[in-house]
């Protein structure tokens, strides 16, 4: 017999709390009030403004899942998933990536950096004073992180920094990047990071890169010529960087999980609604039943990756490792993503090829989840070592 003190939930209502409710309909509200109206001449723009971190700032928005003396919320996993949810529903990939910068970013310094180091590096950015950026990506070489040729020398009480970073999301309007860098010898054990400010002397950024998606975010290709940055910026122990990256990958490839699964599932709800009321052949499209079944696919496949991401941020939030699951998630949302935005655009027939469509940004947003975060292939080669 069951205890009176023990209780059994529904599998979805052990994910999300009142609480979580709470904050996802205020966050809706902000997305409705402050950035639907807006995101079409913001994605034209290729840039949102500056001003929206303030106000998402201001809100606590930004740092739901962040510890309460550093300006944040201390929430849990959830709380970062129902904010990443929320924006993504603006149906810009591009805004949420760009106002989410410091899901990447502030990890490394929260979890190995020193109390000075949140102060300054940490607090203004949950506040929206700032904008904070993670540089790992160079030219050479995007997901063989171990291959960082950026170099990092010390020199007294600074280290000389040089090298450069690309695809860096936040890079053109960033105050600080979280940089990995070199200061050993080859291969992963040589690997640090360190803040740069970027006002430091030597550190310049290139023209706005031109991307097939994602364009409300800004992405810059970033140059550091013998730029002078004080020790005191060393995030954790001197070559333990790559094992910080490590860590930091896990909880980015559950957000970008999460933003396949709402990718897939706006795409779904247009093609559900256009199906209904347009017409082919004197019938709605419903009324064709390799329509019907293509759209029974298409939200089974969504149902199925949003529980299996759910569940293994469950096991996160438990503190049980899933490095392999987490993989395993991103290959699989990726892959329902593509085939979901695809089989949409295909329903809308030539409208789905049309900008001002929502499924046409969803197609051309959706491309670049299985590339970032570590790509598809990767994700496979990590995998095939954990079996």
């Amino acid at each position: 017999m069951q205890s009176k003190n023990s209780s059994v939930k529904k599998p979805y209502q052990e994910y999300f709390s009142k609480e979580h409710d709470m904050l996802r309909q205020a966050m809706r509200d902000f997305v409705k009030k402050e950035i639907l109206p807006n995101i079409e001449e913001w994605e034209e723009a290729g840039e949102f403004p500056r001003e929206l971190y303030k106000k998402v700032g201001d809100l606590g928005f930004l740092g739901v899942t962040f510890p309460e003396e550093l300006g944040g919320a201390s929430g849990d996993i959830f709380d970062s998933i129902v904010v990443n949810e929320e924006l993504m529903r603006s149906g810009s990939g591009g805004l949420a990536a760009g106002l989410g910068s410091l899901g990447i970013a502030l990890p490394p310094i929260i979890y190995k950096g020193t109390q000075e180091q949140k102060e300054k590096f940490v607090k203004p950015v949950l506040a929206g004073d700032r904008i904070a950026a993670l540089g790992i990506t160079e030219p050479g070489g995007g997901s063989d992180v171990a291959n960082i040729k950026t170099t990092a020398v010390r020199d007294g009480d600074h280290y000389i920094v040089n090298g450069s970073k690309t695809f860096i999301t936040s890079g053109i309007r960033a105050d600080q990047l979280t940089c990995a860098v070199r200061t050993g010898g080859e291969g992963a054990h040589g690997i640090s990071f360190l803040v740069i400010e970027s006002d430091t002397p030597g550190y310049s950024v290139g023209s706005k890169l031109k991307k097939t998606g994602w364009w409300a975010s800004d992405t810059a290709e970033i140059f550091l010529d013998n730029c002078r940055v004080p020790a005191e910026n060393m995030i954790g122990e001197e070559n333990m960087g790559f094992y910080t990256i490590m860590e930091n990958f896990q909880m980015e490839r559950l957000q970008l999980c999460v933003m396949a699964n709402i990718t897939a599932q706006m795409a779904l709800e247009e093609a559900m609604k256009y199906a209904k009321k347009r017409e082919a052949f004197g019938k709605q499209l419903t009324g064709f039943q390799v329509i019907r079944h293509k759209l029974v696919d298409m939200a089974t496949q969504v149902e199925v990756s949003r529980e299996f991401t759910y569940r293994i941020a469950a096991k996160i939030n438990a503190g049980t490792n899933q490095v392999k699951e987490i993989s395993m998630a991103k290959n699989f949302a990726c892959d329902v993503s593509d085939k979901v935005t695809y089989e949409a655009v295909q329903i809308f027939g030539g409208y789905g090829y049309m900008r001002g469509y929502l499924v046409e940004r969803l197609y051309r947003d959706n491309r670049i989840l299985s590339i970032g975060g570590g790509t598809t292939e990767i994700m496979k080669e990590i995998i095939s070592k954990l079996i």
